[in-house]
């Protein structure tokens, strides 16, 4: 009796296993979890894992063609004593600020609109989205064209006017590439934003606006006290991506400048390209690349927090 009853355990043991099993591929808070699987594998191979090798790369002093040794700090150490670094990191952050705040000011008011009644509202939908369809090196090379210092149809059309005597250096001159870059970069982002926003206003119920114009609401009013309140969230999430997107830009910007002249145009994501692909320090390149981190995981949280305060979703004080 007693090596029966020692017995039941080992013969119950693959009848529980098979219960366990059932009951985790049936279970409703497991089904999710089934569904979520292969998203999760999918970025785990290749977000997470390349974001920890970088991570990793950033503290070691490997080349390309030959495994490094750990060195700590001394990469990060080493661009933060580098003066063409910090010209990235400056203009990184002109680059993102001027051109989030352009595009977001121009897409908003191609939302208001094209919100309106219209003739052709669905043909001018559709013109004001193809910057933003068109492949970004296609941009990249159609704007190297306009900004070229010979054949500019810019420089042409404003010497035929009698506006300038010489052709525009476009992108020869440090100042004048960068405000090249950003134009480049508005006139492709600023379909995104218009037609996110656009998407957004046409859930804003009619009913608020006829009544707030039976109330002698001006137009300011209704934009101020209907309009911005409900769009909020919308505009918290749009601009979230639009920065984080800029802030990341490489094609349009290594087309056109390839980081020059002079590494005026340099964004932190085309000099880690540079020096480590490109110049085969792949632990420097790491480290730059690194480096962006922190701003990345501060644009975000600032959109996290702020949409988690009610103050942000109905565009007034915390209740």
């Amino acid at each position: 009796m007693a090596e029966l009853s020692a017995g039941r355990p080992a013969a119950s043991a693959p009848k529980d296993d098979r219960r366990l099993w059932e009951r985790l591929r049936t279970n409703r808070n497991w089904l999710g979890f089934w569904f979520m699987a292969p998203a999760m594998a999918f970025l785990l191979l290749f977000l997470a894992y390349p974001l920890v090798l970088g991570i990793w790369l950033s503290f070691t002093d490997t080349r390309i063609g030959r495994p490094g040794e750990f060195v700590g700090l001394e990469n990060y150490e080493w661009i933060s004593e580098d003066t063409v670094f910090w010209g990235s990191v400056f203009f990184t952050i002109f680059y993102t600020v001027v051109a989030s705040i352009a595009k977001f000011a121009i897409g908003l008011y191609l939302a208001l609109l094209l919100n309106q009644h219209m003739p052709f509202k669905a043909m001018v939908r559709a013109v004001v989205l193809i910057p933003f369809i068109v492949p970004t090196v296609l941009s990249a090379i159609a704007f190297w064209w306009i900004y070229d210092p010979q054949f500019s149809i810019v420089s042409w059309s404003a010497r035929q006017l009698g506006l300038i005597d010489t052709n525009i250096d476009f992108l020869g001159d440090p100042w004048n590439a960068r405000w090249s870059v950003v134009f480049a970069n508005v006139w492709r982002g600023v379909p995104f934003i218009a037609i996110t926003l656009l998407a957004g206003l046409q859930t804003v119920p009619p009913s608020l606006y006829e009544a707030s114009t039976l109330d002698g609401a001006t137009r300011w009013q209704m934009f101020r006290y209907i309009t911005y309140p409900l769009l909020t969230p919308i505009i918290a999430v749009v601009m979230t991506f639009s920065v984080l997107f800029t802030f990341t830009d490489f094609q349009l910007i290594w087309v056109l400048t390839r980081g020059g002249p002079v590494n005026a145009t340099h964004l932190m994501a085309t000099l880690s390209y540079q020096w480590g692909i490109l110049g085969g320090k792949l632990g420097e390149g790491a480290a730059v690349a690194v480096a962006m981190i922190p701003f990345l995981l501060a644009c975000i949280m600032i959109s996290w927090f702020g949409l988690q305060r009610r103050k942000w979703q109905h565009g007034g004080r915390d209740g």
